[in-house]
């Protein structure tokens, strides 16, 4: 089996000053492939410490997929180091001076000197195109390791990966076929009730069944090979009605995404007013293409009742000429307000929050997962008021519309 290990570089990643999106992308990515990483490495922007790096990870890996350090300024160094560590010169690649030269032309620009810093490449590297920038990609061998070196732009460093390393690594090896993974979302419980309520099963041989909570929804993932896929999906099934009432979707699309399909789909225009939630549940709908309608943050009415909401749903979808009014109400203390106007009938509901170590922002969270998973319900004919175990309905108001 193929080892596959990632090495990022920089010391605004090494020191957490931004977040290292570039390799949780690729991760999931050679995941998909049947390729999963077996180790990721950072290193900070010293010539001393990435030559040691990849000399030492090369003893250990097939492949090495490097990420950064290719920018024309003095803390670029993954050429430098790449060369150094192979014991070859750096040359000038006159081929890429002429790609350089032609972006910036295309823009009406001239190219700076001090871009041809990205031409010099290890004399033995093989060059790796980037369509979409001006650092270039290479690869070269070391202790019969193949290294691959990346821009650390993101769309410069997926388009590399998808069009040029994968390729080559498909002529070069024979992949595994690519794992099972199986995912659901769901919301209104907890990882720890999930856990005691699965934890338990017997899976078939080389699967597993992962969490991953990301407030406020969880994450269950059963992943194995793809020889045992009948056998996951017969556990699939039992785990998903175990779940029932809080499975709130399936796969990797997103719960605003579905919804939004459903909406076109059925021609429904939704209209939406919010108070605690402060617009957020208008930006996940917009986001999402759902929301065709204007929207409202207004202030908190503390007197407000759950008949009151009602009418503030059925009033703003009519002013709208929309099919569906969403509000999410005031914020009381450890109350939250919900109310959805639909065509045929108006709910409403006041939840008591019980969580008392949670931020505004994932309380606001909260309010707009329940408001979606609402008007989810309603959208697939269920129960519209769910039950939640951390969130516990103090009142609840259905009248026809």
């Amino acid at each position: 089996m193929l080892v596959v290990e990632m090495l990022s570089t920089g010391d605004e990643v090494l020191h957490g000053q931004i977040v290292d999106t570039n390799a949780a992308w690729l991760a999931d990515c050679f995941f998909q492939q049947g390729i999963p990483l077996s180790t990721r490495t950072t290193v900070g922007d010293n010539l001393e410490s990435l030559v040691n790096a990849f000399l030492e990870r090369s003893q250990h890996a097939d492949i090495l997929i490097v990420n950064g350090g290719l920018g024309p300024t003095s803390d670029d160094l993954s050429a430098l180091a790449a060369a150094k560590a192979a014991g070859v010169p750096l040359i000038e690649h006159t081929q890429w001076i002429e790609v350089m030269e032609r972006y910036f032309i295309s823009r009406g620009r001239v190219m700076p000197e001090t871009n041809r810093k990205q031409a010099l490449l290890p004399e033995n590297a093989e060059l790796i195109d980037n369509p979409v920038g001006t650092a270039c990609g290479f690869s070269i061998m070391l202790n019969d390791c193949l290294l691959f070196f990346t821009p650390g732009v993101p769309s410069e460093f997926k388009v590399m990966v998808n069009d040029q390393i994968l390729p080559r690594l498909r002529a070069r090896f024979t992949l595994p076929e690519p794992p099972i993974c199986l995912r659901l979302t769901s919301f209104g419980r907890s990882e720890s009730s999930l856990a005691k309520q699965f934890d338990h099963i017997e899976l078939p041989d080389a699967c597993v069944l992962g969490y991953r909570s990301s407030m406020p929804i969880i994450e269950l993932k059963l992943t194995g090979p793809a020889s045992q896929k009948v056998l996951m999906e017969q556990h699939w099934h039992s785990i998903k009605q175990s779940i029932g009432d809080n499975l709130i979707f399936e796969g990797t699309e997103g719960f605003a995404k579905k919804i939004s399909k459903q909406l076109q789909e059925r021609q429904l225009k939704v209209a939406v007013s919010e108070q605690f939630s402060a617009g957020l549940l208008s930006w996940t709908l917009s986001s999402a293409e759902a929301l065709n309608n204007m929207s409202y943050v207004i202030e908190n009415d503390p007197e407000q009742t759950l008949t009151t909401l009602i009418d503030r749903a059925k009033n703003i979808a009519k002013a709208q000429l929309a099919s569906i009014g969403l509000v999410i109400g005031e914020f009381d203390g450890q109350f939250l307000n919900f109310a959805l106007s639909t065509p045929e009938k108006c709910y409403a509901q006041r939840v008591h929050y019980l969580p008392n170590n949670h931020s505004k922002k994932e309380k606001q969270e909260v309010s707009v997962m329940l408001m979606l998973d609402m008007l989810s319900r309603w959208l697939n004919g269920r129960e519209v008021i769910g039950y939640y175990e951390w969130l516990v309905q103090t009142e609840s108001l259905i009248l026809d519309n």
